[in-house]
């Protein structure tokens, strides 16, 4: 039995939960995420030390579900910079499809207080390798809340992410955890793919203090980490940007993007 099929005997385990109870009980719209990058083969440990009451999100009878987002950015890369630099004023605009149903979402996430992410989103019925009018403007106004002026801005797709995801809800602290598996990076263009099937990536969405989820991963000596999907992705797939912010996500679970090797 591989790593994978070890997780999946453990995701058919979970009492189910339905998205509208899991959007009601847990949005978290406005939320602290932290990420970690787990080998595949510790997710079944993760799964094993959660509460029994842990519930999973389950859609006409699957739990897992396959994720395409294409991310925009400005052609000077003023997101991902932002990202690096660490700047308090940064964002991320991409488009979100859920490849299982087929529905498209325009996200735009920003800063809040103390370190909080914000997403904002809007149902999507373009292509997503263009921006509407109507979602430029919803963009637009996202940004602006956020004190970002994007009138200068002209946005092109910049990276695309496909992944499996499973998430699940933790009724103690009404949090949420997901776990991304399977994750593929490539340029819009075709001329970069990286693939990482021996790594997930797993999120917990919480408040400040964390989750039960958060204190298992820390005893299981796993710490959170800065990787996110956009930046570590371009900074795997394009070695002209600068990355010191990702570089040590990069060489500790993903050293074939760095010496060029196929994933």
């Amino acid at each position: 039995m591989t790593a994978l099929d070890s997780l999946g005997t453990a995701v058919d385990r979970l009492r189910p939960i339905t998205l509208d109870e899991l959007l009601a009980r847990a949005e978290l719209l406005t939320r602290v995420d932290r990420k970690y990058v787990l080998p595949v083969v510790d997710l079944p440990f993760v799964f094993g030390g959660l509460d029994e009451d842990v519930r999973v999100l389950e859609l006409g009878g699957e739990r897992q579900f396959r994720y395409r987002s294409v991310y925009y950015d400005t052609p000077e890369l003023d997101g991902y910079l932002a990202a690096t630099r660490r700047r308090r004023r940064r964002f991320k605009l991409r488009i979100r499809t859920y490849l299982d149903s087929g529905e498209h979402f325009v996200e735009v996430k920003t800063r809040g207080p103390r370190g909080a992410t914000v997403k904002d989103r809007i149902p999507y019925a373009g292509d997503a390798l263009r921006l509407s009018p109507d979602a430029r403007a919803f963009a637009d106004a996202v940004l602006a809340g956020a004190g970002i002026d994007s009138a200068r801005f002209r946005f092109v797709p910049t990276l695309t992410t496909t992944y499996r995801r499973t998430t699940l809800f933790l009724p103690a602290t009404g949090s949420r955890l997901t776990v991304d598996t399977g994750l593929t990076w490539s340029l819009p263009d075709g001329t970069a793919t990286l693939r990482t099937p021996d790594r997930a990536v797993v999120e917990t969405k919480a408040g400040r203090a964390g989750s039960d989820a958060d204190r298992l991963l820390w005893s299981l000596k796993h710490r959170p980490c800065p990787v996110s999907k956009y930046g570590t992705g371009l900074a795997a797939l394009r070695p002209d940007l600068p990355s010191h912010r990702w570089l040590p996500v990069l060489r500790r679970h993903f050293p074939t993007a760095l010496d060029g090797s196929p994933a």
